[in-house]
């Protein structure tokens, strides 16, 4: 028998399965390589010069970086409009876990509840934005006709032109579209939930309020977890649901990071201190989904190995 240590390493059973390997995985890294990590490391690069498409890049140092936190008030504003679009999914997140306990019980009908609920979710975001615009336009919209023969307003309220009304029209709109994904996810954690568990635990006479509290909710951990990470990934990627409703606007009462980003990029051509802009909202989504894996128990999402 030859032993493994003389054979030629070409020729060995673990080389060749890590050959196999890698030849599988190669090209998923290369695009990963070439659309992912290369063009975040041009974004920072770019982010600490000056650099314009039809002049050479000179070294800006961190002049972007204290003109957006020093000087430029529209970035706080984009910034705390983005806070609020995050602080907002607990609220989408709460009412898609009452949704899914009503349609995971016997309720009558509950297959096509579940239907409804979650059609608003495969709709373009283009075709949400422009549904909602028409919902709350202020001449022939559906809300300003309803409130309007309810007596409960006089004249047609500009929902999407107010400075008081923009931003939580366009977060309802938000809420709306998702509302029906965060219902799946957790309707799929609860349906994982050994019944054995609420049987044992209504034999031992646990009211159904703490089984809620004791079983439900801790072993929905991981489910919320991926809404709130969804959730903070909607609120700094929510450009075309923006864009279409109100562009930002009226004033900047709805613009959002991303928002900017855009406007300063190929709005303004400031393709350098948009790059500045993209690594503190890159850096802002690292540690805010960091934080919600620490609030989640430091391990939410991991494979469970037997």
């Amino acid at each position: 028998m030859i032993r493994s240590a003389t054979v030629p390493w070409h020729r060995r059973k673990r080389t060749r399965e890590l050959l196999l390997v890698a030849c599988f995985l190669l090209p998923s890294l290369a695009i990963f390589f070439l659309y992912r990590l290369l063009p975040l490391g041009w974004n920072v690069l770019l982010s600490f010069q000056y650099w314009s498409p039809l002049k050479p890049a000179t070294w800006a140092g961190l002049d972007h970086y204290e003109e957006m936190l020093l000087y430029d008030d529209v970035f706080w504003q984009a910034l705390a409009n983005t806070a609020i679009f995050i602080a907002a999914s607990p609220i989408a997140i709460t009412a898609a876990l009452g949704i899914a306990l009503l349609v995971n019980s016997d309720l009558k009908g509950a297959a096509v509840y579940r239907t409804i609920v979650f059609l608003s979710y495969p709709l373009m975001t283009v075709a949400v934005g422009i549904i909602w615009r028409w919902i709350y336009d202020e001449r022939g919209g559906i809300l300003n006709y309803a409130l309007r023969s309810a007596g409960i307003v006089e004249q047609p309220v500009p929902f999407l032109q107010s400075f008081d009304w923009a931003l939580p029209s366009v977060i309802l709109a938000e809420i709306w579209q998702v509302l029906g994904f965060y219902m799946i996810i957790l309707l799929t954690g609860l349906q994982s939930i050994p019944q054995h568990l609420y049987e044992v635990a209504a034999i031992d006479g646990v009211p159904r309020r703490a089984r809620f509290w004791r079983i439900t909710l801790p072993m929905l951990r991981p489910s919320l977890f991926l809404c709130i990470v969804v959730g903070i990934l909607n609120s700094f990627t929510s450009f075309d649901l923006v864009y279409i409703m109100t562009n930002g606007g009226p004033g900047h009462a709805t613009e959002l990071l991303i928002t900017y980003i855009y406007k300063s990029g190929f709005g303004q051509t400031k393709f350098d201190y948009a790059a500045a802009l993209t690594v503190v909202q890159f850096a802002l989504l690292l540690v805010l989904t960091y934080l919600a894996n620490r609030a989640a128990g430091g391990n939410a999402g991991a494979i469970e190995r037997d």
